[in-house]
């Protein structure tokens, strides 16, 4: 179901099936059948992952699982109630989105476009792509030739349950995209075997056949190094949070905000509202008439 009618990425369905088979583990150890657990024994379960030491995140995102299978248990009459329906998940803060400065990100592309040869302009492609639209890395890495507009000026993404979005590039962007297509070929494995050209706009000798999500992080990491920059700092979930970030605090609104990111639900977008509070906090303090710093 979660992938014919949700149409969920093979990660996120290996993470539902890992969540359900720890706590399948569980209910057996107890005598119970997993698909017949009540909610005793789910709030049993969610007691012991507290009592380890979970992280409310973790436990929350394990409980969410329960939910959508026992659900899913009772939409097909498999059984008549959903055990989960009255057990409410742990209470978590919203964690702050992690982000670099405008100039921490200009540092990252100077050094990107220091870095030589065909290697460099791969690089600051990748870069200027994903600081111009805030692309998630797994979207990023897996795009195709012909995601790329044909005037350049926007891209076609595939996003989570395999909806389509169209998201504007920056001139630099473009420039740098072009740049690359000059040397893209380079990268492709076919290329040498006279085969098909790859269909992929960054192609790999990796399984996929495209750059990986591991060896572009790799990539930032190493990139952070040339720019002076703590490279625990940088990945490429933290460039997306800086141009979220940085787009909302130049007057970016957040519909246009959810759409570019591909959010489903604007509350998931709101969250870089701490971005506007911290504008209009420093707006009042530094320009308002009756504040303390214009009046000293």
């Amino acid at each position: 179901m979660m992938v014919a009618e949700r149409g969920v990425a093979a990660n996120t369905l290996a993470a539902y099936r890992r969540d359900l088979d720890d706590f399948a583990a569980h209910a057996v150890a107890r005598g119970v059948d997993p698909a017949a657990a009540d909610p005793a024994v789910v709030r049993d379960y969610l007691g012991r992952l507290s009592a380890a030491g979970m992280a409310p995140a973790t436990t929350a995102r394990r409980l969410s699982a329960l939910r959508q299978f026992f659900r899913f248990l009772f939409a097909e009459g498999v059984r008549g109630d959903d055990p989960t329906a009255t057990i409410d998940g742990p209470r978590k803060a919203a964690p702050l989105p992690k982000v670099l400065s405008e100039q921490e990100v200009d540092a990252m592309l100077a050094a990107a476009r220091a870095r030589p040869g065909r290697e460099g302009l791969r690089l600051t492609a990748l870069l200027e792509l994903l600081y111009a639209t805030g692309l998630r890395v797994s979207e990023l890495v897996a795009l195709s030739a012909s995601a790329v507009a044909r005037d350049g000026a926007f891209l076609y993404v595939r996003g989570k349950g395999n909806k389509e979005r169209v998201v504007p590039l920056t001139g630099a962007a473009v420039a740098a995209l072009q740049a690359y297509a000059k040397v893209r070929e380079t990268f492709d494995p076919r290329s040498a075997l006279r085969s098909p050209p790859s269909r992929w706009l960054f192609p790999s000798r990796g399984r996929g056949g495209h750059l990986t999500r591991a060896r572009f992080a790799q990539m930032l990491k190493a990139l952070a190094v040339d720019a002076g920059l703590d490279p625990t700092r940088v990945s490429p979930h933290v460039l997306r949070h800086s141009f979220a970030s940085h787009l909302l605090a130049g007057g970016a609104d957040l519909r246009s905000l959810q759409q570019m990111l591909g959010h489903a639900d604007i509350a998931t977008t709101q969250i870089y509202t701490h971005v506007l509070d911290k504008r209009l906090t420093e707006l009042v303090r530094d320009v308002h008439p009756l504040s303390g710093s214009r009046r000293s």
